[in-house]
């Protein structure tokens, strides 16, 4: 280990990085560095062939998503959904104006202990929402998000608002505009009413924040709700907002879905907009809902979701995504359980093996085929995410890195600190190696249409911990589709879940498929 702290001092003398120490005791004790020699093994075995390192769809056993306007039979819950509160908002027996107070009134008595909230939009979503009334009594109803309160974290721009991304280098950067996944949401009616809480830089899969502090799980505040996108998760999960948007570099969506008992959808790389979005890793990084109900995850995808010129990631010869489809038949959909991930240890615990065997029987009982499955490939996965993302991340932030590098709190700081000991070489040889599992994934699932696997090795840690992304980041580096569907609570009241993953541009598929299990098993109860 002494090497590889002289590589890394080197390396960080360099770049003209002033680290100290301390932050090299820290770098070892946090354990930044205890992979680094799994993954420079695996990448002298990579083929050296020059791959394309793009998703390329047409390279892949794509069934496509449909492309029709809508599915009218979506769902209806209760008037905790989306899809609940706007089929009253429809027939106005609640006003949007009533709909806001009552999510302000469930922030105001819930987020001191949570701490769901960097920002609560009280006085502007209340006149958004006095304007969506006034359109839907005049006979304008534009999506079924219309007058419905959202939350956004905050990473995405709101005009007018600062975006501080979780951190004390940007708390004061004021937005002059919305993001593309803002504007799209006030465009299908949606009511912004808050930003929430992050871990610093979106670079923890915990709530871990030394300037705002942690987000509190809604089930136990004793324990963690996951991260980054911690506040979107706790917000939705407590009613505090109908809906929210994150981001997933590793599973940030997904983890902290899992942690508060709601779903957490990771779209297909490129589906959605990341414009006016402050980034972490350009390859890696992904927007998608959280929210109450598939149905819910589903409206709010197809408000966000399509080509932007502002983002080129977007660009793409595939067809838009429609909700369509959600109750179809999937007695011809072929469900793959995973059975082993590669690494030679046990998958998960107990409670999470019967989450992910309950959404198979569930699945089976629809009339969907189960088909036990190995995927060896997820060990390599979960090596090469958090090493793509470290030099993508250290490479944004270098600039601060020198001038600013106090600034940071501890966990970041160390965090990106130990992304030095990655060379250039490995750059472009982790690139190349993504190319290559992209095709052997592909291959290997050529025969499931959805596959079944764990969201998290287990439940939500302490308050502050954060969860290991061995599950989640394999499919941020392929940029496959990936979905938390909450399955109920284990022995000591904590949510429990599976993940369900699908090809790329396969949503509509997987919203189906996770639609049929959540039917079928029920939502979970609110927390206390």
């Amino acid at each position: 280990m002494d090497a590889l702290i002289e590589r890394l001092q080197a390396a960080l003398h360099a770049a003209g990085i002033p680290a100290t120490d301390t932050d090299f005791a820290g770098i070892l004790e946090k354990g930044f560095l205890s992979r680094f020699a799994d993954v420079e093994r695996l990448l002298d075995t990579v083929d050296q062939e020059q791959l394309p390192d793009t998703l390329d769809a047409t390279s892949l056993p794509v069934s496509g998503d449909q492309t029709d306007s809508g599915d009218p039979s979506l769902p209806a819950d209760d008037l905790n959904t989306i899809m609940g509160v706007a089929e009253e908002l429809r027939k106005r027996t609640l006003s949007s104006v009533e709909v806001v107070e009552w999510a302000l009134e469930q922030i105001a008595k819930k987020d001191a202990r949570l701490n769901a909230f960097q920002i609560v939009m009280a006085e502007s979503a209340l006149a958004d929402a006095r304007a969506a009334d006034a359109e839907i009594r005049a006979g304008t109803i534009r999506s079924p998000l219309h007058g419905v309160p959202i939350a956004v974290k905050d990473l995405f721009d709101v005009a007018s608002y600062p975006t501080a991304a979780g951190s004390r280098i940007r708390a004061g950067v004021m937005a002059s505009s919305d993001s593309t996944v803002v504007a799209r949401l006030r465009a299908a009616g949606a009511i912004i009413i808050g930003k929430t809480r992050m871990s610093e830089f979106a670079y923890s899969p915990g709530s871990n924040n030394a300037h705002y502090g942690p987000t509190a799980n809604p089930y136990n505040p004793e324990r963690d709700s996951g991260g980054s996108s911690s506040g979107s998760a706790v917000a939705v999960s407590t009613v505090m907002a109908y809906a929210a948007i994150g981001t997933d570099t590793g599973g940030s969506i997904r983890i902290p879905a899992a942690h508060c008992g709601i779903v957490g959808l990771k779209p297909t790389h490129g589906r959605v907009s990341l414009a006016g979005g402050f980034p972490l890793s350009w390859s890696l990084d992904h927007a998608g809902p959280l929210a109450r109900s598939v149905a819910d995850a589903a409206v709010v995808l197809q408000a966000i979701a399509g080509p932007d010129p502002r983002d080129h990631r977007t660009l793409r010869p595939e067809s838009p995504f429609a909700v369509s489809g959600l109750l179809d038949d999937i007695d011809q959909v072929r469900i793959g359980l995973l059975t082993a991930d590669g690494s030679g240890q046990a998958i998960t615990d107990a409670a999470r093996l019967a989450a992910m065997q309950r959404v198979a029987d569930a699945l089976a009982e629809r009339g969907a085929t189960i088909i036990p499955i190995d995927v060896p490939e997820l060990e390599a996965l979960r090596l090469l995410n958090p090493a793509l993302l470290a030099m993508e991340a250290a490479a944004l932030h270098l600039p601060w890195l020198r001038s600013r590098l106090d600034e940071y709190g501890e966990f970041m700081r160390q965090r990106i600190l130990a992304a030095f000991i990655y060379s250039p070489v490995d750059a472009v040889r982790v690139q190349q190696a993504r190319a290559n599992l992209r095709r052997r994934v592909a291959e290997r699932l050529a025969g499931i249409d959805v596959l079944i696997t764990p969201v998290t090795p287990g439940p939500a840690p302490a308050l502050g911990i954060p969860t290991p992304t061995s599950f989640t980041g394999p499919w941020n580096f392929l940029g496959w589709p990936a979905l938390s569907l909450p399955t109920g609570r284990d022995e000591n009241g904590l949510p429990c879940a599976a993940q369900l993953i699908a090809r790329p541009w396969c949503e509509s598929l997987l919203l189906r498929v996770a639609q049929h299990a959540e039917d079928f098993i029920g939502h979970l109860p609110l927390p206390l």
